[in-house]
């Protein structure tokens, strides 16, 4: 299926999913403690956090499938889980890996789960089925038992499951679960595709140049708080780390600096460059400074912190 075919018509509300106050306490266990969360229509979300920060609970409270012990959720605009019918059809999920009958093949268990999709005409079961299996790289094994599949192959089926018709919200919890480098490569494509054609992603996983590499906002856990939360750009933006500034003429270039008081120290990796705190006067300035003292000025950009960078300093700085 194209992205063409993929899209969607997207809710008139702004909102994919929204958390107000989600608390969810397992005996003296509190597994999410009072998440605010708003996932804008549209968006990729990818949602971050170490094992047992709350992320499969809070993607269970949001879909329906585990009733809050406190706070409210809405999906598609529907209170969950009371209305949670409305709009689980609209919606795909691969949630904490795929349950499929071991002694079918993965296109009659595909068959099986197609049957229950109340938008999807009988007729037209098998072309939707046979796309699925396609789109996640199935299709040559599509008639081999699941027991007989890798960790891998049940993922994608899983996947497949997720897709069997155009959503206005797909969920994935950790799909690339078992993966080699082509099917993490896949499902990068498939997001790309919702993406384009309208839908929303929540996306949890542990890959973060991969959620990097694919989301548009993020949301970082951490023993069942939401840390952080925003346009991924944003976030990174704000985590700059300070001006580097290219130069062969490094040694001179930080003598003037820390005369002047600027915090500053030699770039790492082969470029020669000097970075200068986040804290330090403006770039113009720092420019300036090192131009009247005939230090060769070949670049000065802003760098800003990877998610690996921002993920590790939010989740140190709560624990």
């Amino acid at each position: 299926m194209t992205a063409t075919a993929e899209a969607v018509v997207v809710a008139d509300t702004a909102l994919a999913a929204r958390a107000v106050g989600l608390r969810k306490v397992f005996g003296s266990t509190v597994a999410v403690d009072g998440i605010d969360l708003d996932v804008p229509a549209g968006s990729v979300l990818g949602m971050l956090g170490p094992n047992g920060s709350g992320k499969t609970t809070l993607i269970r409270m949001l879909l329906g499938l585990t009733r809050p012990t406190a706070g409210t959720a809405e999906l598609l605009g529907h209170a969950v889980p009371e209305e949670a019918a409305r709009a689980l059809p609209h919606v795909g999920a691969l949630v904490e890996g795929p349950g499929f009958h071991p002694f079918l093949s993965g296109r009659e268990n595909l068959r099986r789960v197609a049957a229950t999709e109340p938008l999807l005409a009988t007729r037209d079961i098998p072309s939707a089925v046979g796309a699925a299996l396609e789109r996640v790289g199935l299709a040559g094994a599509a008639d081999r038992r699941f027991r007989g599949y890798s960790l891998g192959m049940k993922q994608r089926l899983g996947l497949a499951a997720a897709l069997l018709i155009p959503r206005r919200l797909v969920v994935l919890d950790e799909p690339t679960n078992g993966l080699d480098p082509a099917g993490t490569r896949d499902v990068r494509r498939i997001i790309a595709e919702l993406h384009e054609g309208g839908a929303t992603v929540i996306l949890s996983s542990h890959l973060l140049a991969e959620v990097e590499a694919t989301c548009t906002h993020v949301a970082v856990l951490q023993t069942g708080s939401l840390v952080a939360t925003g346009e991924l750009g944003t976030l990174l933006d704000a985590g700059t780390a300070g001006l580097v500034v290219a130069t062969p003429d490094v040694d001179l270039a930080l003598r003037i600096l820390r005369a002047a008081g600027v915090t500053a120290y030699r770039a790492e990796g082969s470029e020669p460059a000097v970075v200068v705190s986040d804290d330090g006067p403006p770039a113009p300035e720092v420019v300036a400074l090192l131009v009247r003292a005939d230090v060769a000025v070949h670049e000065a950009r802003r760098t800003r912190a990877n998610l690996e960078e921002l993920f590790a300093r939010l989740t140190e700085e709560t624990t």
